[in-house]
């Protein structure tokens, strides 16, 4: 069987600043190499509907793949759509496979977080089984960092940027009263703490970095917590908690679901739109210090900030997405491009594959050499490995005041 002229993408999970500039590498790769490139509207869940959108018709030229990549959020749409075992249900594969045949499709890429490589795993293996010739590549994405395999994703670097530059300006607001008080700061992160230890990164260059940095990898001793809040307060006025969302008690339990959250379940079990644990943990500080206390939750802002994006996260999230379109147009599958550290400083980084077997479904925790001894902040390492991720400022296009995005999907 001929192989078909079509590269078919899609965007799954939660969105990312820097999600669509992926989209923009694949798009780009894709154009030269003599190929149409072709989208799922709102991922494998869509495409099982039929949805598509061609997009070397919607995104014309260098000037729209441009534009594309410094607009925020999912394109294309996402879902969270969990493709069953073949064995268990071989429906859901058959129409897909009719869909990338009809399509002409001789590569299929999927951008998103491990969930999404379980995806891509699974359609590769039942591809190989099948004699199919086409290949499947997984691009990687999630804010929280917490692929395997690579030495960051994209989306992490803006996130934590945006993230602390927020904490920041909130501790020099914070700051303003002569008063006793003590600011949490809700940071996303549901299983591991990247994102709240970026928070640390508000210290470089004279900034405000806060003082305590509460991780998910670290379970949490309330009283432990209180004292150290004490000792901080009898010090200085003002004091700054980062706060991941999904920190936890030693026996496990969400500090939100104290709150008497109840996080929703997506269709891979995880817990989804955790929230209350720095509302929590402020009642707790006001009632036993008798303090003046803040929550903040910085929502789902970290994710969408595209005018305060990393230019190094941009340019990696394009490189490793035509990375993908190279790597099939070679031949690979099941695969997925990655990121090699090659140096701190000056930074370097070389673009890898690596099994999307091993990807899909697994969590990189913050290492115990980049927290501090006392669980409650993060080391020089995690500083050192951080700080070239949030670096660069790319150049907007503004009309009348804000910034141009690319005219959404209808």
């Amino acid at each position: 069987m001929a192989l078909g002229k079509t590269v078919l993408v899609g965007q799954s999970g939660g969105p990312t600043t820097a999600i669509n500039a992926s989209l923009a590498g694949v798009v780009g790769a894709a154009r030269a190499a003599g190929l149409c490139a072709m989208g799922m509207r709102y991922g494998i869940q869509g495409l099982l509907d039929g949805r598509t959108v061609n997009l070397d018709e919607k995104l014309a030229g260098p000037a729209g793949l441009e534009l594309l990549s410094h607009t925020p959020s999912s394109y294309l749409g996402s879902c969270r759509y969990k493709l069953p075992e073949p064995t268990e249900d071989e429906t859901p594969y058959r129409t897909l496979f009719k869909r990338f045949t009809e399509l002409g499709a001789r590569t299929v890429l999927y951008i998103g977080g491990n969930d999404s490589m379980d995806t891509i795993a699974k359609l590769s293996r039942y591809g190989e089984a099948t004699g199919s010739q086409i290949r499947f590549v997984g691009v990687p994405k999630t804010i929280d960092n917490d692929l395997i395999l690579t030495d960051h994703t994209p989306g992490y670097g803006s996130a934590a940027k945006f993230i602390a530059a927020t904490v920041d300006e909130l501790a020099c607001d914070a700051d303003v009263y002569d008063l006793k008080s003590v600011t949490f700061v809700e940071i996303m992160g549901r299983d591991a703490g990247w994102l709240a230890a970026s928070a640390a990164l508000a210290g470089e260059a004279g900034g405000h970095a806060p003082d305590l940095v509460l991780l998910p990898e670290v379970p949490l001793d309330e009283k432990e917590l209180l004292q150290r809040l004490a000792g901080l307060l009898a010090e200085k006025n003002t004091v700054v908690v980062a706060v991941s969302e999904g920190v936890r008690t030693a026996d496990g339990t969400l500090i939100c679901e104290r709150a008497g959250s109840s996080a929703h379940v997506d269709a891979f079990g995880h817990a989804a739109a955790l929230s209350g644990t720095s509302r929590y943990l402020a009642d707790v500080t006001k009632r036993e210090l008798g303090c003046k206390t803040r929550a903040v939750e910085l929502c789902t802002t970290q994710r969408c900030a595209a005018h305060l994006a990393s230019q190094t996260d941009l340019t990696e999230a394009a490189g490793l997405g035509a990375r993908g379109v190279g790597a099939a147009l070679d031949g690979a599958s099941g695969v997925m491009s990655a990121l090699v550290r090659v140096s701190d400083a000056p930074y370097e980084v070389r673009y890898d594959l690596v099994d999307v077997n091993r990807v899909a479904n697994a969590v990189k925790a913050v290492p115990a050499e980049m927290i501090r001894e006392d669980g409650m902040g993060v080391t020089e390492t995690f500083l050192r490995y951080a700080r070239p991720l949030i670096a660069g400022e790319p150049s907007l296009s503004y009309v009348g005041g804000v910034p141009t995005h690319v005219e959404p999907l209808a």
